[in-house]
């Protein structure tokens, strides 16, 4: 059974609108699962003829009313946003749009509606305005799903990683770092992989410092301290991890296929393979959230300044929606 994939609409003065009919005008897309929008239709119609293309928007309530064929882009219509609502600037009603996509997506993987969740980017100003005070979609997600242990996933054709930290300073990710969150993360990373049809998933872990500390030749212990117990815990239960590696080779081990996915410490060991590798088809992944939801985005903003141009490519959602089916559990 094709998994059926619910792609929220994002904040519609940005380029999510367009990105989203340009991708679903690829028939491999209907071939290999069934993608589901979530935002507005009337937002659609306005941006067929931008894109210059010729789909049926079918406006619905439920998955159930759903065509899922080539050629019509099924929409779970909200109806909250005016026709003439302009591309390119920030406005509150498009970003509690956002949210509202965002809670609705929710609600229909907790009743195993959607399969999976792809989103399209919000704008966090806009957002703010809105009403809802949160710094992007990961943590809606969490709240919505009472969630506290997730992480972020990075993906490109040939490299996934999961990430320790992400969004604060080095030295503070560092201190941050310790042997629960090792162990947590490597077991999302195990649980995500396995869900999803691999079997056994071969995990590897970064060191924190040069070369993995060279026993104690580099940093204070902090291999020693903060990554090895967690690991050592992982391995008692069967999970296949390793580590800690050193990074500089590790990426290139992974990318080569020796393991299905690396563990990064922090931010920029994670992100900076990612990007090299394949920034116009990364994707961003949360992982841990409560229901086994996944949840995959496009890996760019809502890029206002050309929003509504024809501009925008629609690489990355295609490389989203592939995640997203990938990543969904199996039925």
């Amino acid at each position: 059974m094709k998994p059926i994939i619910g792609i929220t609409m994002g904040d519609a003065a940005g380029i999510g609108p367009e990105v989203i009919v340009k991708a679903l005008n690829h028939k491999e897309v209907y071939e290999t699962c069934r993608p589901l929008v979530i935002g507005d239709a009337k937002i659609l119609e306005k941006v067929k003829p931008i894109v210059q293309v010729t789909l049926q928007i079918n406006s619905i309530k439920d998955p159930s009313e759903a065509k899922y064929e080539y050629g019509t882009i099924d929409v779970i219509d909200l109806d909250l946003l005016p026709i003439d609502l302009p591309f390119g600037e920030v406005s509150a009603i498009a970003g509690d749009g956002a949210f509202q996509y965002l809670a609705k997506a929710v609600d229909l993987a907790k009743e195993k509606k959607i399969d999976s969740i792809c989103t399209a980017p919000l704008n966090k100003e806009a957002l703010h305005k809105g009403g809802h005070m949160y710094p992007g979609h990961t943590e809606i997600l969490a709240k919505l799903t009472d969630t506290e242990d997730f992480s972020m996933m990075l993906t490109t054709p040939n490299l996934r990683v999961i990430h320790l930290t992400t969004h604060m300073g080095l030295i503070k990710a560092i201190e941050s770092i310790n042997p629960e969150r090792t162990y947590t993360v490597i077991k999302l990373a195990h649980d995500t992989l396995s869900k999803a049809g691999f079997d056994h998933p071969s995990i590897a872990v970064c060191g924190i410092n040069p070369h993995a500390g060279e026993n104690g030749l580099f940093g204070n212990g902090e291999e020693e301290e903060k990554l090895m117990p967690g690991i050592a815990k992982a391995q008692s239960e069967g999970i296949n991890v390793t580590g800690p590696l050193p990074a500089d080779t590790l990426f290139f081990r992974a990318g080569r296929g020796d393991f299905d996915i690396v563990v990064a410490c922090y931010h920029d060991q994670g992100h900076a393979p990612i990007k090299v590798m394949g920034i116009e088809e990364g994707v961003n992944i949360t992982v841990g959230l409560k229901g086994g939801i996944i949840r995959t985005s496009v890996d760019h903003g809502t890029a206002f300044d050309i929003a509504g141009k024809n501009i925008a490519d629609e690489k990355s959602m295609l490389a989203a929606i592939r995640s997203a089916i990938e990543l969904a559990p199996k039925r």
